[in-house]
């Protein structure tokens, strides 16, 4: 029988600065967040951020949940979100926001197996993100094309 995972739940995002980081994940990616209040008035560890069908959850590296990672460090994720228009418009949207394009845009195969464009680019703690869209299709690169 398959293991029966649909997918990836949410991602914890260490934060230094959790308001920074708030702060870029609601004004760059749109992000919402959910529970505030309860968040700021410390009866939940976590602050939820939505940003399209994904969850980030920010927590605060000084005081972190109760059940984490065994190494706490802030800037180690790396983070894939799908975006839903050309890879021009991404780049054009993170420049906007004073947002530097560190890499892209390159070749990238999606979860699904359709090749697309990506960006990336990194959050205040110097996390790696990458925007990447499959609706400019891509040749796939020599080393990810099956044996």
């Amino acid at each position: 029988m398959p293991v029966p995972i649909e997918g990836i739940d949410h991602v914890v995002v260490m934060a230094s600065d959790v308001d920074r980081s708030l702060d870029f994940y609601k004004n760059v990616l749109g992000g919402e967040a959910e529970f505030e209040d309860a968040f700021r008035m410390g009866k939940i560890p976590v602050l939820r951020v939505r940003i399209g069908k994904a969850i980030i959850n920010l927590q605060r590296l000084n005081e972190p949940a109760y059940i984490v990672a065994d190494r706490l460090e802030s800037g180690t994720v790396d983070l894939c979100f799908r975006w839903g228009r050309s890879i021009q418009e991404a780049i054009d949207w993170l420049k906007d926001k004073n947002v530097d394009v560190i890499e892209g845009p390159v070749p990238r195969p999606a979860a699904n197996g359709v090749w697309g464009k990506s960006i990336y680019f990194r959050d205040p703690d110097g996390n790696l993100l990458e925007l990447l869209t499959t609706l400019e299709p891509s040749e796939p690169i020599p080393e990810f094309t099956p044996l």
